[in-house]
């Protein structure tokens, strides 16, 4: 009886041995794995990052250039801004313009920065206070009248506040606070509700009721429940509207201007760089520099609180 035996060559061994476990298989029977869609599905995706990105890269130029222009502008001559607007040498640099505009007598950035953080900290306050009750009762009903008071404060996302301010006007001066600071605070309060119900009442509907139910169960009442239980759960969604609010009151314009207006002798941000600037002549070293200063505090607590934007956002995106 003759058994016969089946030997494995050394190169056969060795590239056994070498080779991946998984691509075995492959070389045994010949097969090579199958590329998908070929070429032209490797350069769609190629060719749709490269606009992308060129599309990115012009829109950050768009920004970044007037933002650009404006910080060395501050920095330099009259001269210099006019001729050399792009350009920025040891020779132009100096900070007597800006020092110029810090100590101006016609523009007080330190009193113009304490009011205006004033009227933020003072809208934020009132706002989160008026709208968080609002939005748990509107997240927590069941009825249709509930949807139809969410409907009511969004609808005013769609009222341009400058269409409000002459009837706003008329109302304020029957009441006798045009030209004061509470009616200011009444008129900007009242525009922040609309997006600050409407992002808190998205908000809560993720909230499980289990945790009313939970509240209940220990003797509190739904007011307690609420600011006790509910609210510390809505950080996000605060941090959020309070970084919207914020940006939105420094930046305002329109409404301080008319509201309190120039012979109150409260001067905004905005408002100041407004008075600060000539009615007749553009003073280039005067203008860069107190713009300068107005947004230079709005734009560094933007970079730093971005990220919460767009937590708060995206943590009522869906419900869980």
């Amino acid at each position: 009886m003759t058994i016969s035996t089946e030997t494995t060559s050394p190169n056969i061994a060795a590239e056994m041995f070498l080779t991946d476990p998984g691509e075995l298989p492959r070389r045994r029977f010949g097969r090579r794995p199958r590329r998908r869609g070929g070429p032209a599905a490797e350069r769609t995706p190629l060719a749709a990052s490269i606009v992308k990105w060129v599309l990115l890269g012009a829109l950050a130029l768009v920004m970044l250039v007037p933002l650009y222009i404006l910080v060395i502008s501050a920095f330099k001559p009259q001269a210099d801004i006019i001729l050399h607007p792009l350009a920025i040498t040891p020779d132009m640099f100096t900070f007597d313009y800006l020092w110029n505009a810090i100590t101006s007598e016609k523009f007080n950035v330190v009193g113009a920065y304490g009011i205006t953080l004033l009227f933020v900290v003072l809208v934020n306050v009132f706002c989160i206070a008026l709208s968080a009750p609002v939005a748990y009762v509107i997240a927590r009903g069941r009825s249709k009248w509930h949807v139809a008071l969410l409907l009511v404060f969004v609808s005013g996302l769609f009222i341009p506040g400058q269409v409000t301010l002459i009837p706003v006007v008329f109302v304020l001066r029957v009441l006798g606070l045009i030209n004061t600071i509470p009616g200011f605070l009444l008129f900007e309060t009242a525009a922040t509700l609309p997006v600050t119900i409407f992002l808190f009442a998205a908000y809560l509907r993720t909230v499980p009721r289990d945790i009313d139910e939970a509240a209940a169960l220990d003797g509190a009442g739904r007011i307690r429940a609420f600011w006790s239980c509910i609210f510390p759960i809505m950080r996000p969604v605060v941090a959020t509207i309070v970084v919207l609010n914020s940006i939105g009151v420094w930046n305002d314009f329109v409404s301080p201007q008319i509201i309190l207006g120039p012979g109150s002798g409260i001067y905004t941000v905005t408002t100041g760089v407004y008075a600060a600037v000539g009615e007749f002549s553009t003073d280039y070293t005067v203008l860069f520099p107190t713009l300068l200063l107005a947004i230079a505090p709005a734009v560094a607590f933007f970079i730093i609180m971005q990220r919460h934007i767009i937590g708060g956002l995206v943590a009522g995106a869906t419900k869980g």
